[in-house]
């Protein structure tokens, strides 16, 4: 796929993403086609739908002017020359705490200061965004390393979107991944059936499964056989795939130990995936430390022989192993989220408590930045509160699209 412009959402052709419906699941697989929902033809890609049907509307209002040619060209000389492209509202959701850490929902628009690439801009938009609609996105390593916390995360979840989710107004979806990415249950508003999803997470025969997975050839994603932990992939495919189609406020919750083995986007694709599709990334570090002695990644002890050759699969020595916390810190704060860490004394019910209570008294805010400000490519936002002893949480900047 071209990375700068983003023309063409598709992967290469042998590593392309289908959805394809086994049971009651989803699951993103390897094949040699695109993503598209049913009933689409195979040589059609649903990637490039928007585009083309943002076509018909510029074609009928240019048949239209047609018939009023004259009285556009006097307007155009008396108004100028006419503007070509159209700069759409910068728009962002914001959450305010005190020195204390306790959230501050009274506000006003008045109270608040946005800049962006250091030029001040005038705020245009401006709401408590608690009663918009809500799209929420659980995404949940089932890798061998977090395979001993699973129970945890799956109670706690189970409660979470009891209290998070508001009937016939929200929706939610739930993926796990490991060396693929599933999705276990689509977008819905049902409490059963995100309920459902959630246990068969850590279900006994879900490793087994999983570790032969006859869809797959008994090969993963990420091009070794069992072995990895696809973070990465996870959030741009639920970014991609899913939440950029969506509109109101956005948020994926990512219970993982930060550790990814085997993506094929990186992290800073993965950010901007996020980042484009307006949507909020809060990040649960759980780490298991006693769950790496299986080696990490998903399938460590039913792997077999050795080597790069022949069929083996790579191995990860220790010391290769990147900072889990510090990209999940990152991933958070570049998209205007927030990160957690479960210890002894914060439990994962805790911290959905604190998200839950977080995504009810935000703020929302937006404004129109000048033609010369809304140049292609990405601009750094910073919003600031007048008042003191105030910080504010918000996403670090946006792409404005060519």
């Amino acid at each position: 796929m071209v990375r700068g412009s983003h023309a063409v959402g598709v992967w290469p052709a042998t590593d392309c993403i289908v959805q394809a419906k086994t049971r009651t699941k989803f699951m993103f697989i390897t094949r040699p086609t695109l993503l598209k929902p049913p009933g689409i033809p195979r040589g059609l890609s649903t990637h490039m739908l928007p585009r083309s049907l943002q076509l018909c509307p510029l074609l009928l209002a240019g048949l239209l002017a047609l018939g009023e040619a004259p009285l556009l060209s006097e307007q155009a000389a008396q108004q100028g020359p006419p503007i070509t492209s159209e700069v759409k509202m910068v728009k962002m959701l914001a959450s305010v705490r005190d020195k204390k850490g306790h959230l501050v929902n009274n506000l006003t628009k008045d109270d608040f200061a946005i800049d962006q690439d250091g030029h001040a801009q005038t705020i245009t938009y401006f709401a408590q965004e608690s009663n918009l609609p809500l799209t929420l996105g659980l995404l949940v390593d089932t890798s061998m390393s977090q395979r001993r916390v699973l129970d945890q995360e799956r109670s706690a979840s189970h409660t979470f979107i009891e209290q998070v989710l508001r009937d016939d107004k929200d929706k939610a979806f739930v993926i796990h991944f490991d060396h693929e990415v599933e999705l276990l249950q689509d977008l819905t508003s049902s409490r059963q059936k995100l309920e459902a999803s959630l246990d068969q997470l850590g279900a006994p025969q879900f490793s087994q499964t999983r570790a032969s997975d006859p869809d797959d050839g008994g090969r993963s994603s990420s091009g070794h056989r069992g072995n990895g932990t696809l973070l990465y992939d996870a959030v741009y495919l639920a970014s991609n795939e899913l939440m950029k189609k969506q509109q109101g406020r956005k948020a994926l919750i990512v219970l993982t130990d930060g550790v990814d083995r085997g993506s094929k986007e990186t992290l800073q694709q993965a950010v901007e995936t996020a980042q484009r599709a307006d949507t909020l990334v809060y990040s649960i570090l759980f780490a298991d430390k006693e769950g790496y002695g299986n080696g990490g990644g998903y399938g460590g002890p039913h792997m077999g022989g050795g080597g790069m050759g022949g069929g083996g699969h790579r191995h990860y020595p220790q010391e290769s192993r990147p900072d889990g916390k510090k990209v999940l810190q990152q991933m958070s704060k570049e998209t205007g989220g927030q990160f957690f860490e479960v210890t002894k004394k914060q439990s994962v019910g805790d911290i959905y408590d604190a998200i839950n209570e977080e995504l009810r008294n935000q703020y929302g805010l937006g404004y129109v930045p000048a033609k010369s400000d809304a140049t292609p490519g990405y601009h750094k936002i910073h919003l600031t509160v007048k008042q003191k002893d105030l910080a504010v949480q918000t996403r670090d900047g946006y792409y404005a699209d060519r």
